[in-house]
């Protein structure tokens, strides 16, 4: 790792264990969670994890289930949003806090989401990155986006074809992450088929570099380690997380930050605010990589935020 990381724990949490990277020891009693994507790695906060410490913040970044050498259950279903907010509950509870802020981004922002419903007791902040609320609305997730995006769309295609996309990205890693970590990618008529698989297979990736060679090669590490099948999993409890929060109080009602990137294909929520009232919205000219692609503007985001909650009577 180029950029001075902490060095891992293993954490015995909600019957597995979580590699846990942690900076800010001395900052006891000022805890922020953060909480990665896919697929990506907790190296994925490198820049904000120094200076979040630096600013008085105890910081916990776990590698979640399924990635690093966090565990891997074999049981898809392992991998539901009850599971994936326990583990952040019994981190917190590993630690002795009765709550803290959570950031996440991607898959690690639904997390985060998903943790406040079924846990708001347990969050006293949400910050998310790329991914707004979902709206649970009347039809489960995956049968509404095959209908509207096909079975080709990723989510749908893990779902339904469950281990093919796995096997792709595993066949080189290094090719399939290097061609992914992308930015300033040109717009692209869609092809048939799968358009991460066809990104895998790809001889020549689109757009520019997020990352240095040396920070790609810890994510490709890592995932030539771990594989890709515990985060697909994910992927495979859309529908099995619709279930479980059907009847969950969909009103986010801590104070809440959304940052979104300009050019990310991830959709902007049009009702954001009926679900999620006391949130802050915030977007920076950049794709889907939030944090690596605008480090010190993501960054600056998040510290000005956590200062005025903290300054606020």
């Amino acid at each position: 790792m180029t950029i001075d990381f902490p060095e891992p724990t293993r954490i015995p949490v909600n019957g597995v264990h979580l590699e846990v990277f942690e900076a800010g020891r001395q900052n006891v009693g000022n805890p922020v969670v953060l909480c990665h994507g896919w697929p990506e790695h907790a190296y994925s906060w490198r820049y904000q994890v120094p200076a979040l410490a630096a600013a008085g913040y105890h910081v916990i970044v776990p590698n979640q289930r399924g990635y690093g050498t966090s565990s891997r259950p074999t049981d898809v279903t392992e991998y539901d949003i009850a599971h994936l907010s326990g583990d952040l509950v019994a981190l917190l509870d590993h630690y002795g806090y009765a709550d803290a802020t959570f950031v996440g981004h991607d898959w690690g922002a639904f997390v985060v989401w998903g943790l406040t419903l079924l846990h708001p007791d347990r969050v006293n902040g949400v910050v998310a990155l790329s991914v707004p609320y979902q709206e649970r609305g009347e039809t489960p997730w995956i049968e509404a986006m095959a209908a509207a995006l096909g079975d080709d769309f990723y989510f749908v295609h893990f779902n339904r074809r469950p281990g093919v996309a796995d096997a792709v990205f595993e066949q080189d890693t290094f090719r399939f992450l290097r061609n992914l970590y992308r930015r300033n990618v040109p717009l692209a008529a869609p092809q048939p088929g799968n358009a991460l698989i066809n990104l895998a297979r790809a001889q020549t990736p689109p757009g520019e570099p997020v990352m240095s060679d040396s920070d790609l090669a810890v994510f490709v590490s890592a995932f030539e380690s771990a594989g890709f099948t515990g985060g697909i999993n994910w992927y495979r409890n859309l529908d099995r997380n619709w279930r479980l929060l059907a009847d969950v109080d969909p009103i986010i009602r801590q104070p809440a930050l959304m940052i979104y990137g300009d050019r990310d294909p991830v959709a902007k929520a049009e009702r954001l605010t009926e679900f999620v009232p006391n949130v802050e919205v915030v977007s920076l000219d950049c794709g889907h990589w939030i944090q690596q692609e605008k480090p010190q503007e993501t960054t600056e985001v998040i510290l000005r935020w956590l200062d005025q909650r903290s300054s606020t009577p």
